[in-house]
């Protein structure tokens, strides 16, 4: 499965914006960095960057290492706990989800890859 594909998923499933399905999948897959890098690697502004990672942060993907650098959770977790919050805002009954549960299977080893070096 490619990245885009991934994304559409975290945009058709979890309702992120396109933004945050790319500050999301970028971290992610290289590991935690500022809003500056997240930045220069998408070809945003650093406040779209940085809301984008509050945003993360809110939703449980993310957790803040200095207010402006940000590391992801681990995916098998955060799909799920990003699709289980997106469904309480929404009031849509919980339940398992594949494309969701895949989200996380595809992301653990660029996840894990990134994070032993």
């Amino acid at each position: 499965m490619s990245y885009s594909r991934i994304e559409n998923d975290l945009v058709s499933e979890i309702h992120l914006d396109s933004i945050q399905a790319k500050v999301f999948l970028l971290v992610t897959c290289y590991g935690k960095m500022s809003s500056e890098i997240i930045a220069k690697k998408l070809k945003i502004s650093t406040d779209e960057a940085k809301k984008a990672s509050k945003d993360l942060m809110t939703l449980g993907a993310f957790i803040d290492i200095t207010p402006i650098e940000f590391e992801a959770m681990h995916p098998r977790f955060t799909a799920v706990n990003m699709y289980r919050k997106m469904c309480e805002r929404e009031n849509i009954e919980f339940k398992r989800n594949k494309i969701v549960d895949n989200i996380g299977v595809i992301l653990e080893k660029p996840y894990d890859d990134a994070r032993t070096k």
